[in-house]
């Protein structure tokens, strides 16, 4: 994607820019940095030292508001997961959560029969750091839940 991006073909190139972006980036802004994550890609981030004096100065609303964040765990949690079931535990809403999760690609579905069927995407498992198959996922929802002293049975997803 990198290379392609770029407007080159060559992989030499392209990383002699990204090279150079990145010795920028030092040099001019102090706060910002570009990182390369553990699958290879790279993201601008805030360095580390600055996010807590940046988040608590300037934090805006989330990305996503929390009926969709409930919506999104609870399909990474239980997924395969088709609208039906989605609708019986979440609402009619979660129509408007699925557009827009669809939107943002962290979801995707096949149609079987009247019904979709959804799955979590690549792009969400990146998005949030996730790295393993579905249960090593499901196994990373249930820690973090049962560290706010709950258990899945008494999680309320809506």
């Amino acid at each position: 994607d990198l290379i392609r991006a770029s407007g080159t073909e060559s992989r030499v190139k392209t990383l002699n820019l990204l090279t150079k972006l990145i010795q920028k980036t030092k040099s001019v802004f102090k706060a910002i940095e570009i990182t390369n994550l553990p699958d290879g890609s790279y993201v601008f981030q805030l360095k580390p030292e600055y996010s807590s004096t940046i988040g608590r100065r300037y934090a805006s609303r989330p990305m996503l508001a929390r009926a969709t964040q409930k919506t999104l765990s609870y399909i990474a949690y239980e997924q395969p997961i088709s609208s039906k079931q989605l609708v019986e535990v979440r609402g009619t809403g979660v129509y408007a959560h699925l557009k827009e999760l669809g939107q943002l690609d962290f979801i995707e579905h096949q149609t079987v029969g009247r019904y979709k069927i959804f799955t979590t995407t690549e792009k969400f498992r990146k998005y949030f750091g996730i790295q393993g198959d579905d249960d090593t996922l499901r196994q990373k929802l249930f820690n973090k839940v049962r560290t706010k002293n709950t258990t899945p049975s008494t999680v309320n997803y809506n």
